[in-house]
């Protein structure tokens, strides 16, 4: 039973993508309670324990739902492209508290149980004091868990973003629609997207256009039907997540190594996606003046092409510099 997001007639000029630090740390804390979606991320997981066993995530637990309501306010769809954590925890603390209550009730009633649970009475007999307490335990876990790492993975989603960027001025929304994730289906005689998820819902985006926001920790699920006051928002699954946890440079074949040298080989093998001097930096451990200086002499090789994507200059492999970097059988 699909969501049905219905596209009006200046909808389609207002879509734009979204990263969010606080979604990722929402989704990080979900994963350590579900297995299924444990797969891609067992090294972070190892890597992670100790501090997640010093963090008390219960009262979050209680409000993710296997099935059902999720309360909106604790991880609102960011209002820019890349909103720092610090700006959507504000957001967070900022909330009405005569908004907060019924999302509490509607969570905490899709677990049996949970309502009647002593984290669930303190929630709902104090909803303004619960905002604050789940709003310290999400800065908990976003600075144990996530913080550490995401430069790693801001760099996996913005080249999720660059990517799609790029397909959907080439091929209009709908290619983009179609190749986001297997779920979603484009009805274009109604100027509908479908997407494949629990519940019955039915949405006119009414102009608000429609938030894609790429998302590590979210795979394999597909996320929607964020209500009102809250814009449209689809979280999607972010490309290159089987790879995210290895290191990049144990993807360079040791020949190439050879031929080019070590640090310049790596910075060639590692661009999987489009990429940023900065993120490119930052997934390598290098200097980024170090990996400036390599990829400008890539670029004038003809193994790297350059383009601007907004305030970032990004670099991709050209046809030569990706059959240059496959290994060989």
């Amino acid at each position: 039973m699909p969501y049905h997001l219905r596209f009006g007639e200046a909808d389609p000029l207002r879509i734009r993508f979204a990263i969010s630090p606080l979604w990722e740390t929402h989704s990080a804390v979900r994963v350590l309670a579900r297995p299924r979606q444990q797969g891609y991320h067992l090294p972070w997981m190892r890597r992670i324990a100790g501090a997640a066993r010093g963090l008390d995530l219960g009262p979050l637990h209680l409000l993710m739902p296997a099935r059902g309501h999720s309360p909106d306010f604790l991880y609102p769809p960011p209002l820019g492209p890349a909103a720092s954590f610090e700006e959507e925890i504000g957001a967070v603390r900022r909330t009405d508290p005569a908004l907060v209550l019924d999302d509490f009730e509607r969570a905490l009633a899709a677990t049996p149980g949970a309502a009647e649970s002593d984290g669930g009475r303190r929630m709902l007999a104090d909803p303004a004091g619960a905002v604050e307490r789940l709003a310290g335990l999400l800065e908990a876990a976003w600075e144990a868990l996530v913080a550490p790492d995401w430069p790693r993975l801001r760099a996996l989603l913005e080249a999720d973003v660059a990517y799609h960027s790029r397909r959907l001025a080439e091929g209009g929304l709908e290619r983009l629609l179609g190749e986001l994730h297997p779920s979603f289906d484009w009805a274009a005689e109604t100027a509908t997207l479908r997407v494949g998820y629990h519940g019955e819902h039915v949405r006119p985006l009414d102009g608000q256009g429609l938030v894609l926001m790429p998302s590590v920790f979210t795979w394999p699920e597909v996320v929607s039907g964020f209500d009102p006051p809250w814009q449209p928002t689809v979280v999607y699954p972010a490309r290159g997540i089987g790879g995210l946890w290895t290191d990049a440079r144990d993807r360079t074949p040791e020949v190439l190594g050879r031929l080019l040298g070590p640090v310049r080989a790596d910075v060639l093998c590692a661009l999987t996606e489009p990429m940023g001097t900065t993120a490119l930096a930052h997934l390598l451990g290098r200097a980024p003046s170090t990996v400036s200086a390599h990829l400008a002499v890539l670029r004038d090789a003809g193994l790297l092409a350059s383009r601007r994507y907004g305030h970032q200059v990004l670099y991709e492999r050209t046809p030569l510099g990706l059959a240059v970097s496959q290994p060989r059988p």
